[in-house]
């Protein structure tokens, strides 16, 4: 039977092809979706892939965070099956792998529950860009005639305050003013300044008391000759979450203060900074792991030289692989995947399944310094 393969790139996205008699298989791979967590390094049967130079391009160099050798390539899937970033994707006679039930994949999830009033936190808290707020709420102008001979105070209670932002959609009184993302990390979390007031847009007209879900807002009113008449406004609406673009980080989980965002993550494990190796650790200079870390975990604290928020943390392995001085170790102990069916190649996917665990690590390590197991028999850090 004859095989034809062929590539093509068309600036940030890699296309393979391999076309054979009644069969057509296409890999895409987005280079600048991969972070280079190696996991698909490390899965590939074919030893088809090659990790490119992750510190380099955690510091600034434009590249393909991994290489594939087309020639090696068997287009199996594993790549696109078990990517957590979803740069790898493979069509099957155009149909994606990941809807096909006989090959596995990462299987893990994000629901939003009925406590979303909505707001927008979560929308801009997302590093990935993967959640978008559709609020209805009518404008104050479309409700209110404004006042111009309107006298009174208003006042915002700082500590009541969570910057949810929706005041500021309502009445253009409120100015609301964005983080820049590099400024935003575990221990500084805001996604909005505090917010302001412009007194030359305010009428002391009181919606915004009714409308904010912390009670913050406080509004007296000396003098008005606008009557306010119309019931206080619904808030309607909710957030709309690309699952495509949503790697499960946990940020909207973090940032929610209304416990509506449930997370299901695709890997379990442990992340943790080697203290011995730590004195070579330049994460100011350096800035490797909070680079190319796709969820925003670590970061400079303001008393200890690096740190990694693990709730954020996705256990993709990006900051271990881009760190020059070997100063972060991983442990994977979990992975959520769809079922292993019956089929020729089923032991095959579960080997994968066992070196993304990196079962084989764990049974190097145990006994040593770094694991030990528990009562329950789970491997976790001494």
């Amino acid at each position: 039977m004859e095989i034809i393969k062929s590539m093509d790139f068309d600036g940030t996205s890699f296309s393979y092809e391999e076309r054979a008699e009644g069969v057509n298989r296409n890999l895409k791979y987005d280079y600048k979706q991969c972070t280079g967590c190696g996991i698909c390094v490390k899965i590939c049967p074919t030893s088809a892939l090659e990790l490119g130079p992750i510190p380099e391009i955690a510091t600034g160099l434009d590249a393909p965070p991994v290489m594939l050798d087309l020639d090696k390539c068997a287009f199996c899937g594993m790549c696109a099956s078990f990517c957590p970033e979803k740069a790898f994707k493979l069509e099957i006679d155009g149909r994606d792998i990941r809807d096909l039930g006989e090959y596995p994949h990462l299987d893990s999830h994000i629901r939003v529950n009925e406590r979303c009033i909505p707001c927008l936190i979560c929308e801009k808290a997302c590093p990935k860009d993967a959640i978008t707020l559709e609020l209805s709420i009518p404008k104050k102008d479309d409700l209110l005639i404004f006042d111009e001979t309107a006298r009174g105070e208003i006042r915002i209670d700082a500590d009541k305050c969570n910057r949810c932002g929706i005041c500021s959609k309502i009445c253009d009184a409120f100015v609301l003013m964005e983080r820049e993302s590099e400024a935003i990390t575990p221990e500084n979390p805001d996604e909005f300044e505090a917010v302001m007031i412009d007194p030359e847009k305010c009428d002391y007209c009181g919606l915004c008391v009714d409308i904010c879900p912390e009670g913050a807002i406080e509004v007296v009113c000396h003098e008005r000759n606008v009557k306010v008449e119309v019931e206080p406004p619904q808030i309607e609406g909710g957030i709309v979450i690309d699952d495509d673009r949503c790697d499960r980080c946990g940020w909207c989980v973090f940032r929610c203060p209304y416990d509506a965002i449930e997370i299901e993550k695709p890997f379990d494990g442990d992340i943790k900074i080697v203290d011995r190796r730590l004195p070579d650790c330049d994460p100011v200079g350096c800035h490797a792991c909070i680079n190319i870390c796709p969820s925003r975990a670590w970061y400079i604290p303001e008393t200890e030289k690096i740190a990694v928020e693990e709730s954020l943390c996705t256990y993709c392995g990006a900051c271990v692989n881009s760190c020059r001085f070997d100063v972060i170790d991983l442990l994977r102990r979990d992975v959520k995947h769809t079922p292993v069916i019956e089929t020729p190649w089923k032991n095959q996917w579960l080997d994968t399944i066992a070196i993304i665990k990196g079962e084989k690590e764990r049974r190097a390590y145990e006994g040593l310094k770094f694991f030990r197991r528990d009562e329950e028999g789970k491997v976790v850090w001494r």
